[in-house]
């Protein structure tokens, strides 16, 4: 691996800041503190910084030279709704707050490369430090856009990257196309007739149609849409009734739909209202059918994917660029990437051996209470992160 030395000698100090975003979690949005941080942090290396954009956000600005030509590095910094289960010093002193996701590593690296950048500015042109609130559901990147990020920060590309637990340290992984799918919602709600349990024959039952309604939503994925097309449809949430002999007067269905193309979710929606109103009306009940969309595919551009797999083969060498096998979770990452050319990617996290004492027993994987981010990715994937910008920037426009 080919790490920059002036970043290896501030480790220590970047894992310290790390460890403190790590104790102090704010949810999207509420990202107050985290944002001081790293305005702090990026002001006292003498990088400008413009504070608001999706109301926590913070983009630094690194200028050298006289090119016009810019690129965009990214990383989140909300934490998840959830209580931590580890024990060590730098668990969260939050209750129901956690970085579960290492949104703190990812902030951390971003920072590491600021401090890089701004001391040594080896590039001509400008580097754009994205740091990003509310990537976990509240659509950050998207609030980002609205407050005129591409418009006041005119990027050519723009890149983002997320740690991978299970993947080795000293590996990356990314794919041209489909890297994660859209997340989407539905709600829907049976209105039937309530009875008595003994004489069901009075009522209109909603808990049968519930359960013919669920089975009905996976022959869209079978019979509907063609094979080599992927999605998920799945019933997360049923709920009906409070008393073991009454019919209730409604039952609500609720679950999420994952697709790699607007194509394919426009016909999952398509028939999934089809499918409840008709099954409804088959059973003489109704109901009130509701989809929200959320995050789209998050979809790699082909150039773009390619210059970065080169930029980190340099880093870590060929064989530990590795093809990335698309997921169903989601990433709002996605929203730049419809508006940019740009490339979201992974690095290995490792497989959870870097975890010392006060961890939790359970495994070290997202979204797990017994997760914590592996401090030894910070000088590599801020590595990463310079070389990109500089290759970027010296590449021929």
């Amino acid at each position: 691996m080919q790490m920059i030395e002036s970043i290896l000698a501030d480790a220590a100090a970047i894992t310290a800041l790390r460890r403190d975003i790590h104790a102090h979690p704010e949810l999207c949005f509420q990202e107050q503190r985290t944002a001081d941080l790293v305005a702090k942090a990026l002001t006292d290396w003498g990088i400008p910084i413009h504070r608001g954009l999706g109301t926590t956000g913070v983009v630094g600005i690194v200028k050298n030279g006289t090119s016009a030509r810019a690129v965009g590095l990214r990383a989140d910094i909300d934490a998840l709704p959830m209580t931590e289960h580890n024990h060590f010093a730098h668990a969260s002193t939050h209750q129901g707050k956690m970085h579960a996701c290492g949104h703190d590593g990812h902030t951390a690296m971003l920072l590491a490369a600021a401090k890089h950048l701004s001391k040594h500015r080896n590039f001509d042109g400008t580097v754009y430090l994205v740091f990003q609130p509310a990537e976990e559901g509240g659509g950050g990147a998207r609030e980002m856009m609205k407050d005129g990020l591409f418009d006041k920060f005119p990027m050519e590309a723009i890149f983002g990257m997320h740690n991978w637990p299970g993947m080795k340290v000293g590996q990356f992984a990314l794919t041209p196309g489909p890297m994660m799918a859209s997340s989407n919602e539905f709600k829907i709600t049976i209105v039937g007739k309530g009875a008595h349990a003994a004489l069901p024959h009075n009522g209109v039952d909603p808990v049968p149609v519930a359960c013919q309604m669920v089975q009905a939503f996976q022959t869209i994925v079978t019979r509907n849409k063609r094979p080599i097309d992927t999605a998920v449809i799945s019933v997360t949430m049923i709920h009906a009734g409070e008393a073991s002999n009454v019919i209730p007067d409604s039952c609500e269905i609720q679950g999420t739909v994952r697709t790699f193309s607007s194509d394919v979710l426009d016909l999952v929606e398509r028939r999934m209202k089809t499918i409840a109103e008709a099954t409804c009306a088959a059973f003489e009940a109704s109901c009130v059918f509701e989809f929200h969309r959320n995050y789209p595919p998050t979809i790699n551009h082909a150039a773009e994917t390619e210059f970065a797999r080169s930029v980190l083969a340099q880093v870590v060498g060929p064989e530990n660029v590795l093809p990335y096998e698309p997921t169903m979770g989601s990433e709002d990452f996605s929203y730049f990437l419809q508006a940019k050319p740009g490339c979201y990617f992974v690095i290995g996290n490792g497989d959870g051996s870097h975890r010392a004492m006060g961890h939790g027993e359970g495994p070290c994987m997202l979204h797990n209470p017994n997760y914590d981010f592996n401090d030894e990715l910070i000088p590599l994937g801020a590595t990463a992160w310079v070389r990109m910008a500089e290759a970027w920037l010296a590449q021929p426009r």
